[in-house]
């Protein structure tokens, strides 16, 4: 039986908090996309707080390790793909981003089929930050500063990722490549 700890119930939380975002989000009204940014931020809070009581209980878990990059996915693409809807993001962007996500996962699988650990690395971690920003500029784009900002966040997003994919391979070629020498 899988005992939840809190950093697991805050990562099933921010779950949950997904169909708001997306109800929210699609909704005509300003003062509803206003309410999907204030959920999406709180989610991208419980993201940094999850992981942080995590690492300083010391309740890291293979449930964390599996749910909260699922969450984080589920968030930013949750959100994304509303966004190309509403006009405010373009199609091919998302799609990089998306594909990232996709490769990065797949990678992370196989580089575990072989015994190899592939940390998340800064630049994941700025990635993760940019598209939190982006979003949330890109979710309020009622204005033109809100609406430049979102733009240029999501290129810096959208450029994090190719990078920060771009990383992990190399991460996991490296580490391949090791572990053939020490074999």
């Amino acid at each position: 039986m899988i005992e939840l700890n809190l950093p697991n119930k805050i990562t099933l939380f921010r779950i949950f908090l997904v169909p708001l975002i997306i109800v929210f989000l699609i909704s005509p009204s300003m003062w509803s996309c206003f309410i999907a940014a204030i959920i999406f931020g709180l989610a991208a809070i419980s993201d940094w707080l999850d992981g942080h009581i995590a690492r300083v209980t010391n309740e890291v878990t293979v449930l964390g390790k599996l749910l909260d990059p699922i969450a984080d996915k589920l968030l930013i693409t949750s959100a994304l793909v509303p966004l190309v809807e509403l006009g405010r993001v373009s199609a091919w962007i998302v799609v990089v981003i998306i594909g990232r996500e996709i490769a990065v996962s797949g990678l992370r699988m196989v580089a575990s089929s072989q015994g190899i650990h592939i940390d998340a690395s800064p630049l994941g971690k700025y990635k993760m930050a940019a598209e939190v920003t982006a979003i949330l500029f890109l979710i309020l784009d009622f204005n033109l500063l809100f609406h430049y900002l979102g733009q240029i966040g999501i290129w810096v997003a959208m450029l994090l990722s190719i990078a920060s994919g771009i990383d992990y391979f190399i991460q996991f070629w490296d580490r391949l490549d090791m572990n053939k020498k020490t074999a």
